[in-house]
């Protein structure tokens, strides 16, 4: 018998992560929500899936606009067994309170929620054992997860002292068209560290790490200058042969034309729908090893990195799987470490 998954808040990260569950041999998609009856609400129904409202209230609107739906978001949480909630930063900790406590269903937050709206913050390369049978568990942010992902790998295999990291970050996601920056660079914050710092240690708390980001005006991707003084001896090699190993991770170079997030992109429309890049993306020729301290450049696509772990994030809780398993399910799913250059 599949899992059934209520997915609230059919957006940026909730329309990826439907069609993620929707590939998922052990997990089916029993409906989705939105606020609004807008173009995202219709591409839902035309894509198959149920569609409910995701604030009651506003059941007359999708009414009027012509949209069926099958009824609300309490309607859609009677059907489910978890709801991966998608909905913007704190509007999580809201529904929490409002529908899934008092049904006591399991839920999945994403990063823009505070770490106390769950159990534990999630990385499934990380800490996917934590998360085992669960309640409430946080998926962290699309830079953390690209983060904790290189320094848990580094971590393992060759300890790491400390970590300093800045982060380059897109100003909005591609369809925001009322905000943004469109004619500078931002420090966010100008105080150090940024907050990217202590929701790596969420996951990770024993890795000493400061984080500066600054926004700037572009919206494909984010851009990691990352520097870790290590434990052990390595050199630039033996880095690149750790992360070659790891499906989640994607080595590029400029030899090969990916001379900026642009060529990235451009090369992921090739292969990917609406270009998902799930990976962290690793320029090759930026790993070096100076006095025992690494410094990389890594690219990390914002809409989409964390698909795969709200994927992993529902077999943990649920004890679907054990880590190995579900990663190796979630990877084939969805053609990770298919890319490889």
């Amino acid at each position: 018998m599949k899992v059934r998954v209520a997915v609230n808040g059919f957006g940026t990260i909730g329309k990826r992560v439907a069609d993620a569950v929707g590939l998922q041999k052990d997990m089916e998609v029993v409906g989705v929500t939105k606020t609004k009856p807008d173009f995202e609400a219709k591409l839902a129904i035309k894509r198959g899936y149920k569609l409910y409202v995701a604030i009651p209230e506003k059941a007359e609107a999708f009414e009027r606009a012509g949209l069926p739906i099958e009824g609300t978001i309490e309607d859609l949480l009677d059907k489910a067994d978890i709801v991966i909630d998608c909905s913007p930063g704190k509007v999580g900790a809201e529904n929490k309170a409002k529908y899934y406590e008092k049904r006591g269903i399991k839920a999945i937050f994403q990063g823009g929620e505070k770490k106390d709206v769950a159990e534990i913050s999630f990385n499934a390369l990380a800490n996917y054992d934590l998360a085992k049978g669960k309640q409430y568990v946080r998926v962290v942010s699309c830079n953390t997860t690209g983060l904790v992902r290189l320094i848990y790998l580094i971590k393992e295999n060759f300890g790491v002292r400390k970590v300093r990291a800045v982060m380059i970050r897109r100003v909005v996601d591609p369809k925001e068209d009322k905000k943004g920056l469109v004619n500078g660079i931002s420090p966010d914050p100008v105080a150090v560290p940024s907050h990217h710092g202590p929701d790596v240690q969420t996951v990770l708390p024993d890795v000493n790490i400061t984080t500066t980001a600054f926004k700037v005006p572009t919206t494909l991707m984010h851009i990691h200058s990352i520097m870790m003084e290590l434990e052990s001896d390595a050199k630039a090699d033996d880095i690149i042969d750790v992360l070659e190993k790891e499906p989640r991770i994607l080595l590029v170079s400029k030899e090969d034309g990916f001379t900026s997030t642009a060529k990235i992109i451009e090369f992921a429309r090739e292969f990917r729908k609406r270009y998902d890049l799930f990976e962290n993306i690793v320029w090759r020729d930026s790993i070096s090893v100076v006095d025992g301290e690494l410094y990389l450049t890594q690219a990390i696509h914002q809409e989409a990195i964390v698909i795969p772990e709200n994927i992993d994030a529902i077999r943990a809780m649920l004890e679907l799987a054990d880590k190995e398993e579900s990663i190796k399910m979630t990877n084939e799913s969805l053609e990770i470490g298919k890319l490889k250059i």
